[in-house]
């Protein structure tokens, strides 16, 4: 079987790995294996949701990202800033003089990713009077769509082909230079991103030929930078601010829970955190629920505050950005942010292309020869113990069963079968040692304290 396989910002430093399991039990995707007592992500099934860089003990799961240095290629150089951004600094810091430090870093233009929200909004309350599949699914969340292709194919067609803030708004803010007469290869639009999906999805797009955006910036390193600054600052020295970008009470919501479904119409539910999700994808495509119109699924736990590249606790960004939000509503109520033809520039390009499924549970191209790998994978799970212990380097029974029929893997992995197949002399103890230091790695089995423990035993 050729695999599909998407770029992915999450590497494993091999110098830190000692494969320790702890990504590889919570991946929701499965996808993840030790082998040489190393963790490997596969690509073909890997989401970017970031939970195994959350799990690992030892930090060898990291963001790869680009280096800042390369806003400095561009004449014109653009931060697309999340609002969660500003939502992890206290109220006691100015929006003006987060602003002014980004600048002063070399951004020539702040920009909120969000700005394009209230457009996005008008398209996407379009879309629910179609005829397309219900439950709708929202399309902002990069991991989720991934997930959707991989392991819910059936649900591509529900998700809603419009383009996500991050897009549109770099699209918008592209031509908006353009027309003031700059040269496009003068414009750098660099993303600032909360998580390891967008990073993926810039350098992978989903439904697009190429990215709208031409760089990421993760927002760890980038809030980092600011925070130290404006907290090492002169609070005495006063300077002219620059014009702080404007974006309306729902574009603030809008990467937080509920702050899509909040305003569709019809039955409209919310879910967070990938595992959450998965349950309740399972139940809609078992057709267990219905009469649902509008999902908004998001892989972090509070959406964009949660995800894995924010320093600030996730709850107190969510409610620093929810009171800025209500502050301007009492002060300045719905303000038109857009003229009426920027608007309409909006819509022309809000389409999103064709998302495919890309089945991780299909064994082969071919439907006759995936079904008779089907039957052996079932086949094969009837002489495994069924317990998940990965004692294997796979996640589960299932998952060893799979990588056999796809060649990954051997019905002697399993530390069961190996005891069976020494006991009836098909296995070598000799050989059975050298199976486990494949996986496991040779260090596993030859530990130091061990051999000390052993020698003050009079082993």
């Amino acid at each position: 079987m050729s695999e599909q396989q998407f770029y992915h910002a999450l590497k494993v430093d091999e110098d830190k790995c000692y494969g320790c399991t702890h990504c590889m039990n919570v991946c929701p995707t499965d996808a993840i294996r030790i082998r040489e007592g190393i963790a490997r992500i596969r690509k073909d099934w890997c989401v970017d949701c970031g939970e195994c860089m959350k799990a690992c003990p030892v930090d060898a799961i990291y963001v790869e990202q680009d280096d800042f240095e390369r806003i400095f290629d561009f004449k014109h150089r653009v931060a697309v800033l999340p609002s969660v951004f500003i939502g992890q600094f206290s109220k006691q810091i100015q929006e003006s003089e987060i602003i002014d430090v980004l600048h002063n870093l070399g951004f020539t233009h702040v920009v909120p990713a969000e700005a394009t929200v209230d457009t996005i909004n008008e398209a996407m309350l379009d879309e629910y009077t179609s005829d397309r599949d219900k439950p709708l699914i929202s399309s902002f969340c990069p991991s989720i769509v991934r997930l959707i292709q991989v392991k819910f194919p059936g649900l591509v067609n529900n998700i809603i082909p419009i383009k996500p803030p991050i897009d549109s708004t770099a699209i918008y803010y592209r031509q908006m230079l353009l027309d003031e007469g700059n040269k496009a290869e003068e414009i750098g639009i660099f993303y600032v991103t909360p998580c390891a999906s967008k990073i993926a999805t810039v350098k992978d797009p989903v439904g697009e030929s190429e990215s709208f955006v031409d760089g990421v910036i993760n927002m760890d390193f980038l809030y980092n930078k600011v925070y130290h600054i404006l907290n090492n600052r002169n609070q005495e020295a006063t300077k002219e601010s620059k014009a702080v970008p404007y974006v309306t009470p729902k574009g603030l919501r809008w990467s937080l829970t509920e702050g899509e479904s909040s305003h569709m119409e019809g039955r409209c539910l919310a879910i967070d955190e990938i595992h959450n999700v998965i349950k309740f994808l399972n139940k809609v495509e078992n057709d267990e629920i219905i009469n649902v119109d509008f999902l908004e699924l998001r892989a972090c736990d509070q959406s964009c505050a949660g995800g894995v590249l924010l320093s600030e606790n996730r709850f107190l960004t969510v409610e620093r950005l929810k009171k800025r939000a209500e502050r301007i509503e009492q002060n300045n109520g719905e303000v038109n942010f857009f003229s009426f033809d920027q608007k309409e520039y909006i819509k022309q390009n809000l389409e999103l292309g064709k998302i495919e499924p890309r089945s991780m549970m299909s064994l082969d191209n071919d439907m006759a020869t995936a079904i008779k790998k089907m039957e052996r994978v079932r086949s094969i799970m009837c002489y495994l113990p069924g317990i998940d212990c990965g004692a294997c380097g796979s996640p589960s029974c299932e998952s060893l069963a799979r990588d056999i029929v796809l060649k990954d893997g051997h019905i002697s992995n399993c530390v069961f079968m190996q005891r069976m197949m020494e006991k009836t002399k098909k296995l070598d103890p000799m050989h059975s040692i050298r199976i486990i230091e494949k996986t496991w790695g040779k260090d596993r089995l030859d530990k130091d304290c061990y051999k000390k423990g052993a020698k003050n035993e009079g082993i």
